[in-house]
């Protein structure tokens, strides 16, 4: 079965956030809701789909905001990377400056190289540390899909000015660990359009 990867933009930072799942399916998996639980609950009627998990790129206020909402709703499990704990469960994660104290409980914490099989896929985590220490990259191998967060935009990678931010590991992150796939890998980033690999690569030939 076909991969089908449908984004909803959300919150003030706009934000995309991904339901993922297969055709024909009514299982799906979401990547990074980070506000608007409602909206995303509407796409996810829509598309006829409930969802199994939720996958998390990092821990920061617009990628998390739906999370626990959408967790209690559903019944379901959270998935980060196991450096990101402190961000997600701190001020670290950036909700004070909308305002608002929160709090995320990952229920499972994994490490580089683990493959999440969800709904019938298989998410492989790629741990990509820059733009947080814990912020990693979901890789579904098969179809050749990445979701970047905010490592990888198009023509652009994440921030650095914040909590456990490091211009030097994104960059290296970026070059060692994402450009090494294959030219045609489709990256779905955290803000703003998709891209490849390929088309990502002639921008760090410097590096």
């Amino acid at each position: 079965m076909s991969v089908c990867v449908n984004k909803i933009i959300v919150g003030p930072i706009r934000t995309n956030c991904y339901i993922v799942y297969q055709e024909g399916s009514n299982q799906a998996v979401m990547i990074d809701p980070g506000d608007d639980a409602s909206a995303i609950q509407y796409r996810l009627n829509t598309l006829k789909v409930e969802p199994a998990a939720i996958l998390l790129t990092h821990g920061h206020v617009d990628h998390i905001g739906a999370v626990n909402p959408l967790k209690a709703r559903f019944n379901i499990k959270v998935y980060a990377y196991c450096d990101e704990k402190e961000i997600l469960t701190t001020d670290r994660n950036l909700g004070m400056m909308f305002g608002e104290r929160m709090r995320v409980d990952a229920d499972y914490y994994m490490r580089e190289g683990f493959v999440a099989e969800l709904a019938g896929m298989q998410f492989k985590v790629i741990h990509t540390p820059g733009h947080t220490i814990g912020s990693c990259c979901y890789y579904m191998e098969d179809e050749k899909l990445l979701f970047s967060g905010d490592t990888l935009f198009y023509h652009s990678h994440g921030r650095t000015d914040f909590p456990t931010g490091s211009q030097s590991a994104i960059i290296h992150s970026i070059v060692d660990k994402l450009l090494v796939l294959d030219d045609n890998v489709i990256v779905y980033p955290g803000h703003e359009g998709d891209t490849t690999i390929g088309s990502e690569k002639r921008l760090y030939d410097c590096y």
